[in-house]
């Protein structure tokens, strides 16, 4: 499976772990790297110091390329980059800002650079901006989603066509199925989150792993778009917003209801009530934890029995 993906980042197979909050330290990202995929680490929900720890810990358990995801509404972003820059990190995955902000900076340490974007026309300004890869999210996408709503099956060809550097497919893909029609749209690779969400090594808490794997087709919905859209399981915390947005609710009064720390109360800590359960619908196909190298390896035995499939399907 050698293609732009795997070069770029000197890895096995095309497959990135999504650097997801509270679910996505070094236990993950080392699991994934070492399997042949590469593992990220998701900063959003980290202080400087818990960085920091995660990034040296990471080093010791893998000694294969492994990168980090910052989201640019961290208040703290600036020490996250100085952090990533003298822990001698290969990989940043920026989200969430515009990517001129920190690329040329990464670029000088020698850091691949990857956006993640939600349209074609963002996709267009990173590379201007001069990233080394995009990743193309689909309305279908766990946590923080596009307003767009455009959907991975239309956002791949879209991106592709519009931009020259490669293109990595994320949201509503946790099979080697879905990775090669994925590839077959012009991916060059696929990112995947709430199929990692769902294994041994993710630092999210057995709750919520449990009731990921419970979920059936129509358990999440796309809410707060007058904030920052995000996709949410339906408990308690989601019906109070969508009672709030059926009401009209001004953006003061959502961030109010929202609070602080709703991600870490329902993720990290389990509370299924009133946190915030981030995951894609994509968790509808999920049905069991496992380790992160079964995730991989599974889903390069399909990708690879699902192209054998077509090539051998007599029209």
């Amino acid at each position: 499976m050698d293609n732009r993906i795997t070069q770029l980042f000197n890895i096995q197979y095309p497959v990135i772990q999504a650097g997801m909050i509270w679910c996505s330290g070094w236990e993950l990202a080392s699991a994934v790297s070492n399997a042949g995929g590469l593992g990220v680490i998701g900063s959003g929900s980290m202080y400087p110091d818990v960085l920091k720890a995660h990034i040296q810990k990471c080093k010791r358990a893998t000694d294969k390329p492994f990168g980090v995801n910052v989201p640019m509404l961290y208040p703290d972003i600036d020490k996250h980059i100085d952090i990533i820059i003298s822990e001698g990190v290969k990989v940043v995955f920026v989200s969430a800002g515009n990517p001129k902000i920190w690329t040329q900076k990464l670029k000088d340490h020698g850091i691949i650079v990857v956006h993640v974007v939600s349209n074609a026309k963002f996709a267009k300004k990173a590379e201007e901006a001069g990233v080394d890869a995009i990743v193309a999210e689909g309305f279908e996408a766990g946590g923080h989603n596009g307003r767009e709503e455009t959907t991975t099956l239309c956002l791949i060809p879209l991106v592709k066509q519009t931009v020259k550097i490669p293109v990595i497919a994320a949201g509503g893909i946790a099979t080697g199925s879905a990775m090669l029609a994925a590839m077959a749209l012009g991916a060059d690779g696929v990112q995947i989150g709430s199929r990692f969400v769902a294994s041994n090594e993710a630092s999210a808490n057995i709750n919520f792993k449990n009731m990921v794997i419970a979920s059936n087709e129509g358990d999440t919905k796309l809410m707060m778009k007058q904030l920052t859209p995000v996709r949410l399981l339906k408990n308690k915390f989601y019906e109070a917003v969508q009672e709030a947005e059926n009401k009209c609710a001004s953006p003061e009064e959502l961030i109010t209801l929202l609070g602080r720390g709703r991600a870490k109360i329902g993720m990290f800590e389990g509370d299924l009530d009133e946190g915030e359960l981030e995951i894609g619908q994509v968790a509808a196909l999920i049905h069991e934890i496992m380790p992160a190298k079964e995730i991989i390896d599974k889903i390069v035995a399909e990708y690879k029995q699902a192209k054998e499939l077509l090539v051998n399907t007599v029209w």
